[in-house]
């Protein structure tokens, strides 16, 4: 990824925020896994089942998928089909990058919050719980995770507007797609 310290402060601070923030949630996996593995276990050798400890699975799992979303889009890792984009400059990735996070991204993900806010309020209100007993009471805790995750991809699309109008200025160097698989590898 490119160097954040030519990024203005409040961005460059904002883009270690979600570096930090997404690999933190991979201690979520390990967690998840290790209560997964206690749910086979209780299940298989002790015949106890958990309601809970299979809604806490669930629960971390979605927050990963939905908080793990913005830190996906800053390595470039969600599914892009790129026909054309691959054989295209960085200048020229750089400007596609801004058109589809302005003209696509930040329209859908202000859609996803103001089309969610009335549905988490509804759960909050109540303090919707599960309807399984023994289940986590907290279904409006987990139903925030959609504003959520789109207040986080809005952050990260202000990120890689401005990441890519200073590739597009020559302000900094695009990131070299040698570095990253460095990076992924280490």
């Amino acid at each position: 990824m490119s160097d954040t310290t030519k990024l203005p402060a409040l961005i460059g601070a904002l883009d270690r925020a979600s570096e930090w923030f997404g690999r933190s949630l991979a201690w979520l996996i390990i967690t998840m896994m290790l209560i997964q593995f206690a749910i086979v276990l209780l299940r298989y050798v002790f015949s106890v089942n958990s309601i809970f400890m299979q809604e806490l699975v669930m629960y971390m799992h979605a927050s990963v998928f939905m908080l793990a979303a913005a830190y996906t889009f800053r390595h470039d890792g969600h599914v892009r089909v790129d026909i054309f984009y691959r054989g295209m400059s960085p200048r020229r990735q750089a400007l596609i990058n801004v058109v589809g996070i302005l003209m696509l991204l930040m329209p859908v993900m202000v859609f996803i919050i103001a089309s969610s806010l009335g549905y988490v309020a509804n759960s909050w209100r109540i303090l919707e719980s599960s309807p399984d007993h023994g289940g986590i009471p907290a279904v409006f805790a987990l139903k925030t995770l959609i504003p959520l995750f789109a207040l986080l991809m809005i952050v990260q699309g202000v990120i890689e507007v401005v990441r890519n109008g200073y590739i597009l200025a020559g302000r900094i160097a695009p990131p070299d797609a040698d570095d990253d698989h460095l990076e992924e590898r280490l």
